[in-house]
């Protein structure tokens, strides 16, 4: 990426990349100099506003006036992959669309992702998590944490919560993966094989309705006929994508940040009650998704600028995690605090809607893992641990550790 040396009247290049992985760039508040809101120059030469200001970030996100539709003209993608990720059907369902048709998606969704309903899930999350640990116990030492606990544990978790069986997930994770995919062709095969799996699931429990997600579903919403069998394949897909693939990479690089900073995963050994903050500074700390990408729909005055109607509008939260009106100290990782307005799950009717299940999953695994494995360590150097970025995601592809 370009360093951020350019004249003052031209709009630096975006995103700028990682040089560390489990954290935002530095070379983010040469952006903020700029002030809260300036213009960036993206992969395609268009220009766009990014957000760099908290209070900015939280304010756009809330905004009626900012749209998350990506086929709407001026909306900033910010790659290739992402750009042709609408194409696939993959946005139609909630993190595409605006209301009224967003309002009404969710609220279909909304209870089953209630707190009181995930807290239901808390033993046989805790299961998943213990059995886990215990499987790589019995292989150890030593083992890639990615393949043996960061995708196992949100994969199992989010087909108990579905009713999907987690032996068919060879059908699921690989496309999901190839949905990110440059080549377009690949990002289409890749829909139509998970649209062609999930139809078999729904159409297998219309005949023989199981305990799930998608069966309540269909109990609420497809019989008295205000959900297709076709719509309820997409929000499938996305439930299983969002809440497997987002969350085995905050694990990664959530466990990858506290073992570089070991007196925070001591921290976390010695007193497991502080799981639950932990967290949401780690949340803020990775910052897992640089920027979130909007498209204004009428003109926007907001701190001493005008975003006028079709401007792309890039929240960036990763940037904004990073300040001082969030936490003092924003480089620090500190799991004694608990950082509640960080924008690791968003902001506004947009917030993610399984941030109960994260949350709880996510506590979970970083309450066991230093108690379990007292001893765990890299078993390389940082710099030779594998990671890229796919789509909106920081990635971690294997994590070798050892106790």
């Amino acid at each position: 990426m370009h360093e951020m040396t350019v004249p003052a009247n031209q709009a630096p290049a975006y995103p700028i990349g990682r040089e560390c992985p489990y954290r935002p760039s530095p070379r983010n508040e040469a952006l903020r100099a700029r002030g809260p809101l300036a213009k960036v120059t993206l992969y395609d030469g268009r220009e766009s506003w990014l957000v760099t200001g908290f209070e900015q970030a939280r304010q756009l996100l809330a905004d009626p006036r900012i749209s998350i539709d990506p086929r709407r003209d001026g909306f900033p993608f910010v790659s290739a992959d992402m750009a042709g990720l609408d194409d696939t059907g993959y946005t139609d369902v909630l993190i595409g669309v605006d209301p009224p048709v967003h309002t009404r998606q969710r609220a279909m969704l909304i209870s089953s992702f209630s707190a009181r309903r995930i807290r239901r899930l808390r033993p046989v999350l805790q299961a998943i998590v213990d059995e886990q640990i215990d499987a790589m116990i019995a292989a150890g030492p030593g083992a890639d944490l990615v393949s043996a606990f960061s995708v196992p544990v949100p994969s199992m978790a989010i087909c108990v919560l579905m009713g999907v069986p987690y032996e068919d997930r060879a059908a699921f994770e690989k496309p999901a993966r190839a949905l990110f995919d440059p080549d377009p062709a690949h990002a289409e095969q890749a829909m139509a094989d998970m649209t062609a799996y999930f139809d078999d699931v729904v159409g297998a429990k219309l005949l023989r309705p199981g305990d799930g997600l998608l069966d309540d579903l269909i109990a609420e919403q497809i019989r008295p006929g205000r959900l297709t069998r076709a719509e309820l394949v997409q929000y499938a897909m996305l439930m299983l994508i969002a809440g497997q693939d987002t969350t085995a990479n905050v694990i990664s690089l959530g466990v990858l940040a506290l073992l570089e900073h070991p007196e925070q995963f001591a921290a976390l050994r010695d007193d497991p009650t502080l799981a639950a903050g932990a967290v949401e500074e780690i949340m803020r700390y990775v910052s897992l998704i640089e920027a979130i990408s909007r498209v204004a729909v009428d003109d926007i005055d907001i701190a001493g600028v005008r975003i006028r109607a079709g401007e792309g509008v890039l929240i960036g939260a990763a940037a904004a995690n990073f300040t001082t009106d969030l936490v003092a100290r924003p480089e620090e990782l500190d799991v004694r605090r608990e950082p509640r307005r960080h924008l690791g799950f968003g902001h506004g009717i947009h917030q993610c809607i399984g941030q109960n299940l994260a949350r709880l999953e996510l506590e979970l695994v970083f309450r066991e893992i230093p108690r379990r494995l007292p001893g765990l360590r890299l078993a390389v150097p940082v710099t030779e641990v594998p990671t890229s970025v796919t789509g909106p995601l920081e990635r971690v592809e294997r994590l070798p550790i050892t106790w």
